[in-house]
Formats: structure tokens, C-alpha cells, sequence
């Protein structure tokens, strides 16, 4: 009997704690999910039209349309540049904020204010850096690169969205680095230091072994980020010039939203889906597997 109220009460707890939650996933995520699947099967013009069902057409489209699989190519690349840099300089700035300077406490604050600006009021932020600021700025220098307007230029544009990126989320990279850093044990920096070990050999054999766990989370973060990067994109270059800067996020609401192929954008954002997912779950594993204990 006992056993049994205890089990109810475990129930009821579960479902008190973990009921509203679950409800609101499903009805944010689960439901919509399953239906964007269902409307890949269906041929749909207008929001207003009858569903006709259409099988694997929309698939079929989706694959056999070259500029998706181009804007996946270079979103693929913006993904390699940003995930690597944002990761960098998240690391060295919580490093640097971790090194017990006096001013730290406000470099932190510093650092992790551009995150809390939205990425279409960021966009035209640094439009105005990258058309007004920087040509003027290489005018007076006497500096040609400088003297270019980057987002008209179809390699600087590309360019310009990875610096902007990498500005707007080193400083919340940054915030799980210093969490790792400080959770490193200190008598292990301390036995490292007295077996003679410098700080470049504490930071390969010591620290950077024990922040994997740090890292795991924010590449995994990253590589979300930069798959999925939309507002920025719109607000700063709109995918040109030439759609040299087009990613694959943007490609998929052009052909729902400005071609009126829903079926089809909708098929595309499912395949983005579970490549996103692949390669998510696989940084994942493979990154777990590194982990050591302190």
C-alpha cells in the first residue's frame, strides 16, 4: 500500500512539475513540427489555398533545386569561419577576464553587451560602419582595402557578416568559458606550476583538457547560431551582393515567403532540419567522448 501512494505521489509530482512544460513543447514545438512535415507532402501556393496532397514532390524540388544546395555550400563556410573565431575569442576573452587584472568585472560587462543587441538593429548598425565609417576612415589613412565599400565587394560582404557575427557572440561564448575556467581545481594549476610547468604547458596539458565539457556546449551553441543565422543576414547585406552572401536560412523564407512555394520551402527547411541535427549530434558525441575529470 505504501508502495503504491508513493508511486502516486511520484506521478503527481511528475505530472505538477512536468506537465505545464511538456503541454507548452508540444504546442510550440511538437505540433508545428509534425504539421510543417504534413505540408511538405501537399502542394500549396497561397496560404489561403486548399491542401492537394503531392507526395514526395516537394522533396523532389527541393533536392533538384541548385540554389538551395549553393546556399548551403556557403552558409557551410560561414559555419567553418565563425564557429572556429567565435570559439577563439571567447576563449582568450575569458581567459584574459579570468587572469585577475583589476578592471575585469567591467571587461566582462563590456564584452558581453554587443549579445544583448538584436541582430536587425545590429545589421544596420554596422551598415553604417561598413559604408560610412570604415571608407572614410580609409580615405584619411591613405588605405585602399579600407577605401572599398565591403558590403558592394562579394568577398568583403561574406566577410563583413563573419566579423559581425563573431562581435555580436564572442561575449556569451564567453560567460560558459569563464564558468568552465573557474571550476577548474586550483591545486592542479598549483602541482603543475611547482612540477615547473610554464603558462603556455598549464594552458595545453592542464586547462584546456578540463574546459572540453566548456567547449562541447559552445560549439554546439555556434554551430546552431551560424546555420540558422537570419536576422543579421537580412538586416546588414540581404543576401547580396549578387546573393554572394545568401544563406541557406534566408534562401528557405525567399522561396516560402517571396516565390510562394510554401510546399516546397517548407521541404527545405525539414532537410535543413536534420542536416543541422546531424551534424550537431555528431560535434556532440565525438566532443563527449573527449572529456577527462579533474
Amino acid at each position: 500500500m505504501k508502495h503504491r501512494k508513493k508511486a502516486l505521489a511520484n506521478w503527481g509530482n511528475a505530472v505538477l512539475f512536468l506537465g505545464p512544460t511538456t503541454i507548452f513543447f508540444a504546442i510550440t514545438v511538437l505540433v508545428p513540427f509534425i504539421y510543417g512535415i504534413y505540408l511538405t507532402l501537399n502542394k500549396m501556393d497561397t496560404p489561403s489555398d486548399p491542401l492537394v496532397f503531392s507526395g514526395i514532390l516537394n522533396y523532389v524540388n527541393a533536392i533538384k533545386d541548385a540554389d538551395f544546395w549553393s546556399s548551403l555550400w556557403l552558409t557551410l563556410k560561414f559555419v567553418v569561419a565563425t564557429v572556429f573565431f567565435v570559439n577563439l575569442v571567447g576563449f582568450g576573452l575569458a581567459y584574459l577576464v579570468t587572469s585577475g587584472i583589476r578592471i575585469q568585472n567591467s571587461m566582462r560587462t563590456a564584452y558581453f553587451t554587443p549579445n544583448l543587441i538584436g541582430g536587425l538593429v545590429l545589421g544596420y548598425i554596422w551598415q553604417f560602419v561598413f559604408v560610412q565609417s570604415l571608407p572614410a576612415m580609409g580615405e584619411k589613412l591613405g588605405i585602399e582595402w579600407l577605401k572599398l565599400g565591403w558590403l558592394g565587394d562579394p568577398h568583403m560582404a561574406f566577410w563583413a557578416l563573419v566579423i559581425v557575427t563573431i562581435w555580436q557572440t564572442s561575449g556569451y561564448m564567453m560567460i560558459i568559458f569563464i564558468a568552465g575556467l573557474i571550476s577548474i581545481p586550483r591545486d592542479l594549476i598549483e602541482a603543475a606550476t611547482i612540477d615547473g610547468a610554464g603558462p603556455f604547458r598549464r594552458l595545453v596539458n592542464v586547462t584546456l583538457p578540463l574546459m572540453v565539457p566548456s567547449f562541447v556546449v559552445t560549439i554546439f551553441l555556434s554551430l546552431k547560431n551560424a546555420f540558422m543565422v537570419y536576422d543579421l543576414n537580412f538586416s546588414l547585406t540581404k543576401g547580396g551582393p549578387f546573393n554572394s552572401t545568401l544563406m541557406v536560412s534566408m534562401h528557405v523564407v525567399n522561396k516560402a515567403f517571396i516565390e510562394s512555394n510554401y510546399g516546397t520551402g517548407q521541404a527545405e527547411a525539414i532537410i535543413l532540419f536534420i542536416i543541422v541535427a546531424v551534424v550537431t549530434g555528431i560535434q556532440v558525441y565525438s566532443s563527449k567522448k573527449m572529456e577527462v575529470e579533474a
